[in-house]
């Protein structure tokens, strides 16, 4: 099991210690990440009316939408990645398909090509048969 970390951290100008089994670097990482919410409100001039309770409320709303926003992408991604396993598969099997055939045709080439020589032999046999008789 991990060892469990505590962490300083400054959330929205106060200090706090975060635990948790995450490396320290994770939890700071967290702590940013809060305070990156917390200074995008501030901008806002609504915010600045808002009491505790609300801010705190607001806060636990955004980084719910930014949880589920990504659990989301990552199930988008999830999908994208099987479906293109799966066109993967297809295209690998279309591919084995297309070397048998091409190793089928190439025998067929192969055959073709001892026919013509054949038939051109035969051709020159039978010349020279004509042109002994003619003579």
């Amino acid at each position: 099991m991990d060892a469990k970390n505590d962490v300083e951290v400054i959330i929205n100008g106060k200090q706090y210690t975060l635990s948790g089994n995450e490396s320290s670097e994770y939890l700071q990482k967290v702590a940013v990440h809060i305070n990156e919410k917390y200074n995008e409100f501030k901008k806002q001039e609504w915010y600045g009316r808002l009491d505790q309770e609300m801010k705190s409320v607001l806060l636990g709303i955004n980084l719910s939408d930014d949880y589920f926003k990504a659990q989301d992408m990552v199930n988008e991604l999830k999908k994208y990645s099987e479906e293109m396993e799966k066109e993967l598969f297809e295209m690998k099997h279309e591919l084995i398909s297309m070397q048998t055939q091409i190793k089928e045709l190439e025998e067929k080439n192969r055959e073709l090509q001892r026919e013509k020589e054949e038939a051109e032999h035969k051709i020159i046999r039978l010349e020279t048969e004509l042109e002994k008789d003619n003579k």
